[in-house]
Formats: C-alpha cells, sequence, structure tokens
C-alpha cells in the first residue's frame, strides 16, 4: 500500500474574521505532480504555506513528509523543497556563491556538496555561469537557478508558488521540462499557477476559489465535467472596445457568460441552436458584423471559468 506524501484534511485557516482557507481535504501521491489552480484570493498561497511549515492551520489538519502540520513545522521544512515566485535568491552573490549558501542551510557538505552542485549546474544548464552575479541573470535563468537550490538537498516533496510569474513562455515550458523530469525520478510536486496551460501537466489539479476546494480532478476530467453548451464568436472585422462588446454580450439573451479567447470569444450559452439563430441579427443591431458563430468543445480554461462563476465568482480586488 503506497502511503500519500502529503495528506489534507479540513484545512482551515482565519486572520481574525477572515476565512483564507476553508475546510480543505485533499492528499497527494508520491512522485505525483499536483496544481493548485485559482484567481487571486482563491487560498492557494495560504494552503502551501501551512503545507511549507510556514503557517499554523487554525483548525484541521495533516501531514507532509511524514511530519505533522500542527507540530512538526521544523521537520517540514527540512525535509522539503520550496521556491516561490520571488525565488529567494541573493542577486549579489554569484551562482556558485548562492548555491553554496543554500547547501549550508539544508545542511549538505563535503563531497556532497560537490555533487549536488554539479548536478544543479547542469540541471539548469549554468555551468558557464558559475562566477556571474545572479541579479546580471535574465529572469528564465534566475528560475532555474532558484529551482536548483530548492532541490538541492533532494528533497522528496517541492513546494512551487507561482514558480513562473513573469517569465516569457519559452522559459516557462523549459522549465516545465525540468519539473516532469524531477517528478519522473519520484519527487512529489505541488505548484500553484495562474495560468491555466500549465494545469495540462499536472496529473491532477485542485480549483480553488473563496478559500474553497470545488474541484479536484485530472485535467482532462475537469474539462469533461463542463456541461455546459459553448459557441465561439468571431467577427467580421476588428472590434476597438473588445472589453465593452464582451461586457455588451453577458445581457445578451440567452448568455450565461462571455470570455475573450485572444481575438475570439467564447459564449457560455442555455441552448446553442437558438442562440446561433438570435445572436447574430441581435450582434447587428448594435454594430456588430458576425464572421462565424460556431459549437466548441470546452477547454480548461472555459471549465475553470464555469466553476468559479457557479461557485459565487472569484473575489472582487
Amino acid at each position: 500500500m503506497t502511503i500519500d506524501a502529503i495528506t489534507v484534511d479540513n484545512l482551515t485557516r482565519k486572520f481574525g474574521d477572515f476565512t483564507a482557507v476553508d475546510s480543505v481535504t485533499f492528499s497527494v501521491k508520491p512522485g505525483e505532480i499536483f496544481g493548485l489552480l485559482g484567481p487571486n484570493g482563491a487560498g492557494k498561497t495560504t494552503v502551501i504555506r501551512m503545507l511549507t511549515g510556514l503557517l499554523l492551520p487554525t483548525s484541521g489538519g495533516g501531514q507532509v513528509a511524514g511530519a505533522d502540520l500542527l507540530t512538526g513545522s521544523e521537520a517540514i521544512k527540512l525535509r522539503i523543497g520550496y521556491m516561490s515566485q520571488l525565488f529567494s535568491l541573493y542577486a549579489d552573490l554569484t551562482v556558485e556563491e548562492n548555491i553554496s549558501f543554500f547547501a549550508g542551510l539544508y545542511g549538505v557538505a563535503g563531497e556532497r556538496l560537490e555533487a549536488r552542485r554539479a548536478a544543479v549546474l547542469s540541471m539548469a544548464d549554468l555551468e558557464g555561469q558559475r562566477r556571474t552575479l545572479t541579479g546580471q541573470l535574465p529572469l528564465g535563468w534566475k528560475q532555474r537557478l532558484a529551482l536548483g537550490c530548492a532541490v538541492l538537498h533532494e528533497p522528496g516533496i517541492l513546494f512551487l508558488d507561482e514558480p513562473t510569474s513573469g517569465v516569457d513562455p519559452v522559459a516557462r515550458r523549459r522549465f516545465w521540462t525540468l519539473i516532469d523530469g524531477l517528478a519522473r525520478q519520484g519527487t512529489t510536486v505541488v505548484v500553484s499557477t495562474h495560468y491555466l496551460e500549465e494545469a495540462e501537466y499536472c496529473h491532477r489539479v485542485g480549483l480553488m476559489n473563496r478559500g474553497r476546494l470545488i474541484a479536484l480532478d485530472r485535467p482532462a476530467a475537469v474539462r469533461a465535467a463542463d456541461t455546459e453548451q459553448l459557441l465561439e464568436l468571431v467577427t467580421a472585422s476588428r472590434v476597438s472596445n473588445v472589453a465593452g462588446l464582451v461586457a455588451t454580450l453577458r445581457e445578451a439573451p440567452g448568455v450565461e457568460d462571455a470570455v475573450l479567447f485572444g481575438r475570439r470569444i467564447h459564449l457560455s450559452v442555455h441552448d446553442a441552436g437558438a442562440a446561433r439563430t438570435a445572436l447574430p441579427p441581435w450582434l447587428g443591431a448594435h454594430g456588430i458584423e458576425v464572421a462565424s458563430l460556431e459549437p466548441v468543445a470546452p477547454s480548461l480554461e472555459d471549465a475553470v471559468v464555469s466553476l468559479i462563476r457557479k461557485a459565487g465568482g472569484a473575489v472582487e480586488g
């Protein structure tokens, strides 16, 4: 029987009268990539802070790497790796000096330090940048260095809190290749992200909104669970005020929601057949000519938007 790397049972965290995390329950298996999704204010970072021993739960509990969340926070910190979106690197230290600093924090020394330094430099593709000041590195390189420093001590569980914020798409793809490699070697990875395309790299995802876990499954299963009828709208000419058009469409008869996808707009509707007949003349009356209005299968982003709307919508502000 496989013992879960992480178990969480009714995990709750309050700040005064505000409940940031509300009775969250889930588990993560060894070697699994588990994604925490949700808008700003959903509670993702608060969950990660509790799981990494940085914040005690108000109630509920669980275990991380065999240590209890309520009584074993120091043990948890020694058994995990943690990387925040700020990367926690020292800009005025060189690449090699940053590695040595974090090695000291984790008690990695001697021959093991030599081996782990070489492994980190190789993984991050920074062998030729040993003596470069970290502050002078491009953002994607800093990201890889921060990941390397987080796994210097070869932790069984790695936490990544929005690690790709502000990083370009090419660097994000390369970063996820490294994450996949770590998971294949047995590392359990918990990652929070705003980028829903990254959720497709996860084995399972937990979608949070307003402190609650509102979906928990494989990305494909979350996508398939969205039973709303969806139409994709393409206008015949460029619209000067796309945000205004989206807001107008939300008031259109038969439309549940309208969301911008690049230059296209996805419409959640009550009845796709009726909407395809009624919307073109309605839009024409508002000065918008329709080039196409066709049914589409929901993407993961469509499903997430739908689930969040049904769960009361994202927190404003």
